[in-house]
């Protein structure tokens, strides 16, 4: 038997520990050859981090992947948990139907040993739950990941327009990448004229280079979107829940800078006038974290080998693009947001609202 700071880890005999032993009223593993249960049932084949893994960073976020595709209703916080001996974490549960993330609602506690659990209450596509709970542990170390950690946009990262009340066009944009309504239907559509496919699953339109979807089109196209909306609030909250490594730069008001990256916090709205520079690797992340109104007048600009894949803009208010000015990254919106005349957005627009463009290019990142 290993020990790990009082967590019960088997190395060979169950009996060791006992499957509902533990310290602290943590349970000790199920499994940890990567397996749980066996036959025809779905099993849990690989995690993140590994079972017993140490040093840990903080902000990790932790991974299943199962052995056939499971029911995503019943990946929630109550089939995925995670625990210390100080008690239980809270986190946002994302899943795609082969695996499921946990993030933590903050960063973990350095040199900490942590349990995950995922328990029997997870499904199967065809209903069949794991055949016992699948536990690992692990301990942290003192870092947060040097890369930084993205957004988990599940399936919503399918689309590049995305909203719950509708897309309003203005011609002519020019749209590269599939975008969708839900639960509102194909009637919320305007400015772009439909042309539904034979099987009414999705339609098609000059201005979109891909598929229009939408909540009243037919099977499995409901369940889709219905999916992809959940995934998209879930993102919302999740970058939220990020710790922020700067707060308030500028008061509300930024140009003419060169951002490392990181995670940027704003209490107001954010004004942006002229250009702003994301500099880094393309593995660095950014995530802006604005509590109103987000403002573009100008541009965002990308140096280094910076991805719009890993900048995301969490706006609790409107999102406005302003004639000419230029976006990149992961537009999550809760209200609505507008791309005006001539602007252009290297990324994709969520919004729980209203997504608007007028004479617009946007581009799958």
């Amino acid at each position: 038997m290993r020990l790990m700071i009082g967590f019960c880890v088997f190395a060979a005999a169950v009996a060791a520990c006992g499957d509902n032993a533990g310290v602290a009223g943590i349970a000790g593993d199920a499994a940890v050859d990567g397996t749980t249960g066996s036959g025809s049932g779905p099993r849990v084949t690989a995690t993140v981090p590994p079972d017993t893994a140490t040093d840990i960073p903080l902000d990790e976020l932790l991974t299943a992947t199962f052995s056939e595709p499971m029911d995503r209703s019943t990946l929630t916080s109550a089939t995925f948990t995670l625990e210390s001996t100080a008690g239980v974490v809270t986190g946002t549960v994302i899943s795609t139907s082969t695996s499921v993330t946990f993030e933590p609602s903050a960063r973990l506690a350095p040199s900490t040993s942590y349990v995950a659990t995922i328990t029997v209450g997870a499904q199967s596509a065809s209903a069949i739950p794991l055949s016992s709970p699948h536990r690992w542990s692990f301990e942290t170390g003192t870092t947060i990941s040097t890369m930084g950690v993205g957004v988990n946009l599940g399936t919503a990262g399918g689309f590049v327009l995305l909203g719950k009340s509708g897309i309003t066009n203005v011609p002519t944009s020019v749209i590269v990448g599939d975008i969708g309504v839900s639960p509102i239907t194909s009637t919320a559509i305007t400015g772009l004229p439909l042309a539904p496919d034979a099987s009414n699953q999705f339609a098609t339109t000059p201005q979109v280079t891909g598929k229009v979807y939408a909540a009243d089109y037919a099977a499995p196209t409901p369940d889709k979107l219905t999916a992809a909306i959940d995934d998209m609030q879930t993102a919302f909250t999740a970058a939220a829940g990020r710790a922020p490594d700067v707060t308030e730069l500028g008061a509300g008001t930024i140009g003419s800078v060169t951002l490392a990256p990181g995670v940027y916090k704003w209490s107001s709205a954010l004004l942006i006038p002229t250009a702003v520079t994301l500099s880094g690797s393309a593995t660095d992340v950014w995530i802006f974290q604005i509590a109103q109104n987000l403002t573009l007048s100008s541009d965002i600009l990308l140096a280094g080998a910076a991805s719009p894949k890993n900048i995301f803009w969490q706006v609790s208010g409107a999102v406005v693009v302003a004639a000419g000015a230029h976006l990149e990254g992961n537009v999550l919106s809760q209200t609505a947001t507008t791309l005006d005349t001539g602007a252009t957005l290297h990324g994709r627009l969520l919004a729980q609202t209203l997504v608007t463009i007028r004479g617009a290019t946007v581009t799958a990142p």
